[in-house]
């Protein structure tokens, strides 16, 4: 497989902080789930749905 620039990989935007990230190897299988750009996000999604 190619290299791939960073610029060209693909990106989303984060349900909690509203930032945008970029993919990611270890997202390579469940990119279509990822939501969060980051646990911290992740857990603080969580407390305000719960709120």
């Amino acid at each position: 497989m190619k290299m791939r620039r960073k610029s060209d990989l693909p990106t989303k935007l984060c349900l909690t902080c509203g930032r945008p990230f970029t993919w990611r190897k270890k997202w390579e299988k469940v990119w279509d789930e990822v939501r969060y750009c980051s646990d911290r996000c992740r857990r603080e999604k969580r407390r305000a749905d719960q709120a």
